[in-house]
């Protein structure tokens, strides 16, 4: 199974890279072997672009040639697991899992007693994201933003409706926060904070969401993905037109790759009442790769149960060799993540998935996915431009 390069090839040592070039000091983890610091520090100003779910592979399986791939100095990993909320928070932190402890978009919180969504902060059961409730989000995280680390004025750019919420207001920090709607706002968005500014060094982040979902519904090769990427290519070779001559170093890549399912490769936990029975929690993590919390004295019907029934489809690993083995980052683990990842985690194999649902849950499909121990769903790009 391939594991993040963390020593200095994945996108925690392209933060690395990135905060050391601008001032920020050295990280807990190497710099990236493709973008030494020095090159980021020659640059005025850095552009962080993020399109979420451009997959390596993605990129280099189109055969379009666009301006991305012209631009591609490699790969990279992701960190595990390759999803979103893991990785997002990577590149907002510049620490792996292992430190900021953000294991899966589903993630049981002992200390709150409660499996919750983590990007919208808000419980698997429903109601409203915690920090409407009253809860201080950003103490309770208790990250350093990657932004109050740079001596730069800093911009952080994202969607319109998820630009103030609790998870990127914690992350954030002293960035000035600027929201987008649309591929044309976006880049208008890019565009100004590089160059109506005042003089001086500068840090923009920009996330862009709108692939991962397409991949998420329709499939990562579908036309409507495909179609997404082409449009998406053209405004920013546009973009890197109209940045030219602002001595900024552009930087793009992604959180995680994709792959797609399909419904007879689903594992319905509900189909499974002997499994189902097995656990004291709902299932964790990503249904590419889950976490089980299983009930004390269950464990042997566990194992012999995965082994016998879903061979072929699972492997069955036990939660504590992950940090052993260094699936999560290297170093000082997180007081808390012991607690995040359950006693074993299921590495669905091939394009399987397992899924459950909560009572009153939306039940819904998938056909893109992500967040499982595939080469695909773990190599990003690494583009870079000088303008």
């Amino acid at each position: 199974m391939p594991l993040p390069d963390y020593h200095g090839g994945s996108i925690v040592n392209l933060m690395a890279s990135l905060v050391e070039g601008l001032g920020g000091g050295a990280t807990n983890y190497a710099p990236l072997r493709l973008l030494p610091p020095g090159e980021v520090g020659a640059a005025r100003q850095v552009l962080l672009l993020v399109i979420d779910g451009l997959g390596h592979d993605i990129l280099t399986g189109s055969g379009a040639g666009g301006v991305l791939e012209r631009h591609m100095r490699g790969s990279m990993t992701s960190v595990f697991p390759p999803t979103t909320a893991s990785a997002i928070t990577t590149y907002l932190t510049a620490e792996a899992p292992q430190q900021h402890g953000l294991t899966g978009w589903h993630m049981y919180f002992r200390e709150l007693g409660d499996v919750l969504a983590v990007l919208p902060f808000r419980p698997r059961h429903g109601g409203p994201p915690l920090g409407a409730a009253g809860m201080d989000v950003g103490a309770f995280f208790g990250h350093t933003s990657v932004f109050d680390r740079l001596p730069p004025e800093s911009v952080a750019i994202a969607p319109d409706h998820i630009i103030e919420s609790d998870f990127n207001r914690a992350h954030t920090g002293s960035a000035r926060r600027v929201p987008f709607n649309g591929l044309e706002s976006f880049c208008d968005a890019i565009r100004t904070s590089l160059t109506t500014a005042a003089a001086g060094r500068r840090f923009v982040y920009a996330y862009w969401p709108e692939l991962d979902r397409l991949a998420h519904e329709h499939g990562v090769a579908s036309p409507e993905a495909v179609a997404h990427l082409a449009a998406l290519e053209s405004a920013i070779g546009k973009l890197l037109l109209q940045l030219t001559g602002t001595d900024t170093l552009v930087v793009i890549s992604a959180d995680h790759g994709f792959i797609d399912t399909a419904p007879e490769s689903t594992i319905d936990l509900a189909d499974h009442p002997v499994l189902s029975d097995c656990l004291q929690l709902p299932l964790c993590g990503e249904r590419r790769f889950a976490y089980c919390y299983v009930r004390p004295g269950a464990e042997d019907d566990f194992e012999a149960y995965v082994r016998e029934m879903l061979a072929g489809r699972a492997r069955l690993l036990e939660s504590e060799a992950l940090i052993e083995e260094g699936w999560f980052g290297l170093g000082e683990p997180h007081p808390r993540l012991r607690d995040r990842i359950g006693h074993y985690a299921l590495a669905m194999e091939g394009n399987w998935t397992i899924r459950d649902y909560l009572y009153g849950e939306r039940h819904y499909d998938l056909v893109g996915v992500h967040g499982g121990i595939s080469e695909r769903e773990l190599t990003v790009p690494l583009v870079v431009v000088e303008v």
